[in-house]
């Protein structure tokens, strides 16, 4: 794991630490092929420099959001409310993680990608890329 990813975890009290360090396991053996690194402020891993899963403390929980989420045609994501085509889960609770949803959710992130990486380039305009 990023040693900047490990000290945002360590960042935290204690319930959500504990959910930080799961995901961020779960997602580093899912995705070895993952770049992760802090981007605006949160860990996130790329493909390919295409952002595609990270997370963040939010008011609500620990949020875990798919870039390309909204396409994985799963009822417990909640879709973004902008042009994106994000996807979120929030966690109060490492018991609540889920593994198996987990591991479904991020095979599918490698499967369904939308091009967040050129979206400057291609001045708001997505494509998909998988």
């Amino acid at each position: 794991m990023n040693k900047n990813t490990q000290a945002y975890n360590d960042s935290q009290s204690g319930e959500e630490r504990e959910i930080c360090n799961v995901l961020s396991q779960e997602i580093s053996s899912n995705l070895p092929m993952a770049e992760n690194k802090i981007w605006h402020a949160h860990p996130v891993w790329f493909l390919e420099g295409n952002p595609i899963v990270g997370y963040s403390k939010q008011k609500s929980g620990i949020r875990l959001m798919f870039w390309s989420g909204a396409d994985f045609d799963e009822e417990t994501l909640k879709p973004g409310t902008g042009k994106f085509k994000d996807a979120s889960f929030f966690y109060n609770s490492a018991e609540e993680i889920n593994t198996k949803d987990l591991k479904r959710w991020l095979k599918k992130s490698t499967e369904i990608q939308w091009d967040y990486k050129n979206i400057v380039k291609r001045k708001g305009v997505l494509e998909r890329l998988k």
